[in-house]
């Protein structure tokens, strides 16, 4: 499959389930705070209703008649209801209009019910369509034919009189029309609506992004990973071609003499041990990268570890016709570290620095520190690295010269392995180059105090 359409197929498929993901988070945030809107406005509704309902009910109660024809003491009471089998006074004067004490008498009604449920009174603007009959439930909802739907509320009215023979004298209803509320509701469903589909797209569109710059760290060590394929296979081509090339010769050439036999041996095995180091190095640095090799620490004293590596490569440096140096404090400078790795990470600069240093050269290795860092510096005045290739540097089989003749030697992994070793010390690399004015190396890992050597 093409790399580039898997990538991209994989970038669609994360953003998609971004998408869903933060849409159904926006879904149910928006659900809770539409049923919480329409919740509160329901409740301010219901107790207004009900206040309105406990005021008429404290007013009306001491004045109900306990026996006989109520309708005298209802006109009285309520002016501007209407009496069941009588005409409406639809002209009530203003003082009457608020003796009821409702403001609005376009979105409210009034009823009232004796304890038969017979309706006594109601308002001249009630619907036409309210049924009759009562129901005595306290809170009711009811949707007529057109879709209009009312909020009522009932309550039991008593009278003062002691000589009724019924525990209640009758029922006082009041609703309320529901157009305003269900406005509100719908104006509030296409708001969030809107927004939710806004946010969506917001959400969908940065999804994109976010899943691009998701994917690029990954289409990078993909990248990597495709490279460094390239050049292991490279490196392990020409050894083994070479040494193919040579056992070749040994199994079709018989007539070959023992001298030449013995000649062609060497090549043999130094091809082998070739594929041998590039091979542990490649281990060594998974091992590294992927943090599953145990890190034993114990404290190190530097002192030591550059004094024997700078005996150690005196000899290269000699044949290298290189004047190798060092500079050691007096002071013994200790890390917490894994002493083998150190080793391994300062060998690899000394060795580095020694073979792109030509004849007549200089490497000085020096121990610097400070309160808490410990800083192992290798200078030399060899080729030098221009700027653009120091950020490669520290990558597997990466080398300043594009000759892959490798007449330096070395498997091309010494820094990528320094590198990674520092990481796991957590500690800092650092290079300071310039073309043909030499490089220098400077290793800076967390210094601890000790007064004993390793």
């Amino acid at each position: 499959m093409n790399i580039h359409r898997l990538f991209r197929r994989s970038r669609i498929q994360l953003a998609l389930w971004f998408t869903v993901v933060m849409g159904g988070i926006l879904s149910l945030s928006g659900f809770a705070v539409y049923r919480s809107i329409v919740q509160s406005n329901w409740n301010a509704l219901a107790q207004e209703i009900e206040s309105i309902a406990g005021t008429l009910h404290d007013s009306l109660e001491p004045t109900l008649p306990v026996s006989g024809n109520p309708a005298f003491v209802l006109q009285q009471i309520f002016p501007d209801l209407c009496l069941s089998g009588q005409a409406c006074n639809l002209s009530p004067t203003l003082i009457q209009r608020h003796t009821t004490g409702i403001s609005d008498r376009n979105i409210y009604y009034i009823r009232l019910f004796n304890y038969q449920g017979k309706l006594l009174a109601f308002s001249p603007n009630q619907a036409a369509q309210l049924p009759k009959t009562l129901n005595s439930a306290a809170w009711q909802t009811i949707t007529l034919v057109d879709g209009s739907r009312y909020l009522q509320f009932t309550t039991i009215l008593h009278s003062s009189s002691a000589e009724t023979n019924h525990s209640s004298w009758g029922y006082l209803q009041i609703g309320r029309s529901l157009v305003a509320f269900d406005a509100e509701t719908n104006r509030i469903q296409w708001i969030l609506g809107v927004s939710f589909a806004i946010a969506l797209g917001i959400v969908a569109t940065s999804g994109w992004w976010l899943s691009g710059l998701a994917m690029q760290p990954i289409y990078r060590a993909y990248q990597q990973q495709q490279q460094f394929i390239a050049n292991a296979s490279h490196e392990l081509r020409s050894p083994l071609a070479s040494l193919l090339a040579t056992v070749e010769a040994l199994i079709h050439l018989p007539s070959l003499s023992q001298d030449h036999t013995q000649k062609m041996l060497p090549t043999i095995e130094r091809q082998g041990r070739r594929l041998s180091d590039l091979i542990k190095d490649l281990l060594l640095l998974a091992s590294l990268e992927q943090d599953s090799l145990p890190l034993v620490t114990k404290p190190c004293c530097l002192n030591d570890l550059i004094n024997d590596l700078t005996e150690e490569f005196l000899e290269l440096a000699i044949a290298a016709d290189v004047r190798l140096d060092s500079q050691v404090p007096l002071l013994e400078i200790y890390v917490l570290g894994h002493e083998s790795q150190l080793y391994r990470l300062v060998s690899n600069l000394i060795a580095n620095a020694v073979q792109y240093t030509p004849s007549g050269g200089e490497v000085i290795l020096s121990l610097e520190f400070s309160d808490r860092l410990a800083l192992i510096k290798v200078k030399d005045t060899g080729i030098g690295i221009l700027p653009e290739q120091q950020k490669y540097i520290f990558e597997r089989f990466y080398r300043v010269d594009s000759d892959r003749s490798r007449k330096t030697g070395g498997t091309g992994l010494g820094l990528a392995i320094a590198r990674a070793i520092v990481h796991q010390h957590q500690g800092q690399l650092f290079l300071q180059s310039e073309s043909d004015q030499g490089s220098l190396f400077t290793v800076q890992l967390p210094r601890i105090q000790r007064s004993l050597k390793c």
